[in-house]
């Protein structure tokens, strides 16, 4: 009797479990622990980041956005180094997004001024208004696709920030996004349409662009916005003014 094949879909909670679960078997996670529950830190995270610094999107960048996540903190730092302009959004984006002007950054300081614990010594915290246009965006991962697909660690800050600057007029931006190899999963990786997909994607092996037939978000699914969130993240009533305005 033939059987026919099923495929099972997994949920993204499955999936981002069963990578968290992987990188603790392989012990490819760095501190801090545990990794579940966050971006994960990763061995090979300074190679992933040596084979961004190589791409155009970067080297053309004026001004890049990076996650305030610890695997990618060799990017920011090379980011200042390189003489651009940073921006990193605060702690569950309580207040907006910090821009640190290399300018302002001693040379040999470059990465004690992109962790959490240094930036707002070295930038300041900038109104949404005010905020310069952005040319490149890296965000840290649970699991990539090599199509593109991405998933975070559940939160979703990563793809309202990108929906924010959208929604402030900036123009659809390359994304990058670092992880370690056996973060690349093969899963159907379900998508709601207010995901984020990557443009490009960086192991310690690799650097390949994802070709992603995925749209971003244009802008705020403000119908999926709740009160609950807009009290807990006061920038999205800042921006349904501005935007209204």
């Amino acid at each position: 009797m033939l059987w026919e094949r099923i495929t099972v879909t997994k949920s993204k909670h499955e999936i981002r479990e069963t990578v968290w679960e992987t990188m603790e078997q392989e012990k490819v996670g760095r501190f801090p622990f545990p990794l579940r529950g966050r971006i994960p830190n990763f061995k090979g995270a300074e190679a992933a980041a040596r084979h961004v610094f190589g791409l155009d999107v970067y080297k053309n960048a004026k001004v890049v956005k990076v996650n305030p996540d610890s695997p990618q903190l060799p990017i920011r730092a090379q980011v200042l180094k390189d003489g651009k302009t940073l921006l990193i959004p605060t702690p569950r984006l309580k207040d907006g997004f910090v821009i640190i002007d290399p300018a302002h950054v001693p040379p040999g300081e470059e990465r004690k001024a992109a962790s959490l614990k240094h930036m707002n010594s070295y930038g300041k915290v900038t109104p949404l208004d005010a905020l310069p246009p952005i040319d490149l965006l890296v965000v840290g991962s649970v699991a990539l696709h090599r199509d593109g697909r991405r998933l975070g660690k559940g939160e979703g800050y990563a793809d309202r920030e990108y929906a924010i600057l959208r929604e402030l007029g900036n123009p659809e931006i390359p994304v990058i996004g670092t992880v370690n190899a056996v973060q690349l999963v093969k899963d159907d990786i379900p998508r709601d349409e207010y995901d984020l997909a990557v443009d490009y994607i960086a192991t310690e092996h690799e650097v390949f662009a994802t070709n992603t037939p995925y749209e971003k978000p244009k802008g705020i699914v403000w119908d999926r916005v709740t009160d609950e969130e807009k009290r807990e993240m006061p920038v999205l009533e800042e921006i349904w003014k501005i935007t209204r305005n």
